[in-house]
């Protein structure tokens, strides 16, 4: 333990013993914590600009929509047409996702929305 890492830890114990932490928003919750573990330490801080701004991976927003049609199909209250499209929808996705979970078209759109968020400040027509 070097020098101001005993620094710090004898100012949050000083805190605790004066009780500056008994009032604070969440006390006795639970930590709700993103694992990001699996993301290499070079990438987390860009990763999560990216998700604090709304983006996702494309394929994680395939999942999503995967999962949204399977939960539609099984759905008593779903209609013949509309589970018939959301059957056909959730081949065509998971098609597209292929063997190995990613897709290079829906990357590339991921790619276009990303770079005209960001220069343009919104989305490219058709995206």
């Amino acid at each position: 333990m070097d020098c101001l890492d005993r620094i710090a830890e004898e100012r949050i114990l000083q805190a605790q013993r004066e009780g500056a932490f008994e009032n604070l928003p969440g006390n006795g919750k639970p930590l709700v914590l993103d694992d990001d573990s699996m993301i290499p330490p070079e990438l987390r801080a860009a990763y999560r600009i990216l998700k604090n701004a709304g983006y996702a991976p494309p394929e994680v927003l395939a999942r999503r929509d995967i999962a949204d049609l399977e939960a539609a199909i099984t759905d008593p209250a779903t209609d013949d047409p509309t589970r018939r499209q959301a059957i056909a929808r959730l081949h065509l996705l998971r098609a597209r996702l292929g063997a190995t979970g990613r897709d290079l078209r829906i990357e590339q759109a991921y790619w276009e929305r990303l770079v005209g968020k960001m220069t343009h400040g919104d989305e490219p027509a058709g995206g």
